[in-house]
């Protein structure tokens, strides 16, 4: 009679297992000491890529707030081009928790801050936070950036909307608005700028690149 090679393998096995010191062989084949070292390596590397994921995901959100808030600004000038009147944010709150609105003109005179308190000057739309669409990410400037304007450092924690004394950055119906930037955060060390050009209306996305210590467009 001819033996079976898988069922001598089988025996085989059956047999190490139960010499005394023998490695335990599991069901499918592998050691108990092969099985604790692959799960041991993907605890490793979960360790690893996990940081990495989340360093990432920080990124894109960060990248995502700044551009969709430049989004926004471009549609309040848009309107007010079209409507042929003002149209402005008005930021409010604290640093950390801003809340932005935007408002249009209701008597010809611009968008001013005594016309929003006496309902003159109606908003478009309703308020609205960073954090609620971009969880994590917020008005504020990181330890170790630049200003734009020039080389002096900003200090970590001052004020991130910087467009002048007012809480107002205007649109005007011709395209022009208030100069200014807006600096923008995440939970690492992720820096975003929205800076609005007064001549032209332009708005850009600046990252703040930690090696070269530079602005770079986005």
């Amino acid at each position: 009679m001819v033996p079976d090679p898988a069922r001598s393998r089988v025996e085989g096995r059956a047999r190490l297992s139960g010499r005394r010191g023998a490695i335990p062989v599991l069901a499918g084949g592998f050691s108990l000491l092969e099985t604790l070292f692959v799960s041991g390596l993907l605890v490793v590397l979960a360790g690893i890529a996990v940081p990495l994921m989340l360093s990432s995901l920080d990124a894109s959100r960060t990248q995502g707030a700044a551009h969709y808030l430049a989004g926004r600004l471009n549609l309040a000038r848009m309107e007010a081009v079209k409507r042929s009147v003002y149209v402005a944010l008005r930021i409010e709150g604290q640093p950390s928790a801003y809340t932005y609105t935007f408002y249009v003109d209701g008597n010809r005179n611009g968008v001013r801050t005594p016309d929003i308190s006496r309902n003159i000057d109606r908003p478009i739309g309703c308020p609205e936070r960073l954090d609620e669409k971009f969880p994590g990410v917020a008005f504020g400037i990181v330890d170790g950036v630049t200003a734009i304007d020039d080389a002096g450092t900003l200090e970590a924690g001052s004020d991130p909307v910087r467009f002048g004394r007012s809480d107002l950055l205007s649109f005007s119906p011709g395209g022009s608005a208030t100069s200014g930037t807006f600096y923008i955060r995440g939970r690492g060390k992720q820096q975003l700028a929205v800076r609005v050009l007064g001549v032209t209306g332009r708005i850009r996305v600046l990252r703040f690149d930690f090696r070269t210590a530079k602005w770079v467009s986005q």
